[in-house]
This record gives structure tokens, sequence and C-alpha cells, in this order.
């Protein structure tokens, strides 16, 4: 199996991922958005995403990650509801559903019915094989208690009495919500994600020298976030333009600060 394109800590295969996945390594991390229903048009291609689903349950490191970040399209004024059976079959099959997170995406064009209400965002499902490994959640939400002493508040023994105890103040950041209002990116793919948000999961379930998998590559965001932020990532994907097009992401600047 001879990749299309390979650096010290990046490497991309051009072609089928249900006949690739089995031949490379075990993964840390997948942070990927499959095709799903007819949103986009993709060339024709098509896949099997209980197949898909084996294969990553196989090769995922014990306490491994798969987010995997899928929308419904509405037809016959009905969703599809494929987001809903894709993750109930991944449950099924031995994963666990760590998080059900929502990606808001105002600002790109809305989809769904004109009798409904706007629908601007994707779910982002995290499973995991087994307990979860890696968890480096972020701390970037304003704490409007930050400073205060809390003490005997919000605190209620088992007969309804406060408990009067010494807290300590609260923290400048909490932890953010699991809905991430993150701006459409365009680029040279008909469904491309943001930087930040695969660069953002990347760091929440990944630790350095990490791998990193995104077996529906697209123009590849996934590895360029990888490689950026210290890991290491393997990209797979049929059509040979958005390989090429990756390839060139690979050799440009680093999009984070780190």
């Amino acid at each position: 199996m001879k990749p299309y394109y390979q650096d010290k800590s990046c490497t991309i295969y051009c072609g089928n991922n249900q006949e690739i996945l089995p031949q490379i390594a075990p993964f840390d991390l997948v942070v990927t958005s499959p095709p799903y229903d007819n949103l986009r048009d993709y060339q024709g291609y098509s896949w099997n995403y209980k197949i898909t689903a084996k294969q990553l349950y196989e090769k995922a490191k014990d306490g491994g990650v798969v987010v995997w970040i899928v929308g419904d399209q509405t037809i016959d004024g009905s969703e599809t509801g494929s987001s809903f059976r894709q993750a109930l079959y991944f449950k099924e099959y031995g994963f666990n559903l760590h998080d059900t997170m929502i990606w808001i995406k105002d600002g790109g064009g809305a989809v769904g019915s004109n009798k409904c209400y706007t629908q601007n965002f994707e779910y982002m499902f995290v499973f995991s094989k087994g307990k979860i490994k890696t968890t480096n959640l972020i701390y970037d939400k304003n704490n409007a208690s930050f400073g205060k002493d809390k003490s005997g508040v919000g605190r209620r023994s088992v007969t309804g009495a406060h408990k009067i105890e010494k807290r300590k103040p609260s923290a400048k950041f909490s932890r953010r919500n699991n809905y991430w209002y993150v701006p459409p990116q365009r680029g040279e793919h008909p469904a491309v994600f943001p930087d930040r948000l695969a660069g953002d999961h990347i760091v929440s379930w990944s630790n350095k020298e990490n791998i990193i998998l995104d077996p529906f590559m697209g123009s590849g965001t996934t590895l360029k976030a990888a490689k950026d932020l210290g890991r290491k990532a393997i990209g797979i994907e049929i059509e040979e333009k958005y390989c090429e097009i990756s390839a060139r992401r690979l050799e440009q600047e680093s999009l984070f600060n780190v």
C-alpha cells in the first residue's frame, strides 16, 4: 500500500477507505465528517457506514475516540434521521457514546424546510472504545461568579437544609459547553469544516505524538490541524484531486500558535 503523500508526521492514502483501513496502524483519535444523504455532490461515490463503524472499532486503540460530524437532509417534509441511525449502530457495535455535541454554524447556508425553524447545526457524536483515555477539556467560558466567595451557596443536605461549608472562589474560566459556535469556512471542497473545529477536537481528545485519523479526508483539514498541533496523522480520500489539495495544505504555514 503506497502512500500518495508522506512527510515526518502525516501520511495520505488515495483510495477506498474500506480497503485501506484494515492495513493502517491503530489510531488514538478520529475527527471526520463523512458524506451524508445528498446534501453535497460527492462525484457518485458511496459508502457503507456499518462497514466503516466496524473497521474503526477494530482499529481504535483501547480508550480511543471517534468524533463523527454529521447532519440530516430534509426530504418530502421529513428529516432522514441518518445521523441517529449511524450513532445507534456505533453503540450497537461496541462504542460508548461519550458525548452528543452540537456544531452551531451561524453564518452558513441553512438547510431544511421553509416551514420549520432555521436549521444551522450538525451533530458531533463523540464515541470511545471502552473508557475514554484522554481528555484535555478546554476552559475558555467566562465564569460569571469569578472571584466570588460561594461558601454555603447552592449545596443542601439530604434534609434540604443548607450545608455551610467553605468553597474556593470560582476560577476565571470554566469548561465550555458541548455546543460550539464555529463559523463555516470556505475551501476547495464542497463540505469543508473549519480548522478551529478540527483543532479543538484534537486538543480535547488527544496528546502530542498521538495518531489522528480522518478516513474521509476531503481537503485535509484534520490532517493539517493535527500536524500543526504536534500529532501524527493519517488521511484517506478516494478522490485524487482532494489528495492533491491536502498535500499542498500540509506544506503551508502552521494554523495555530503552539
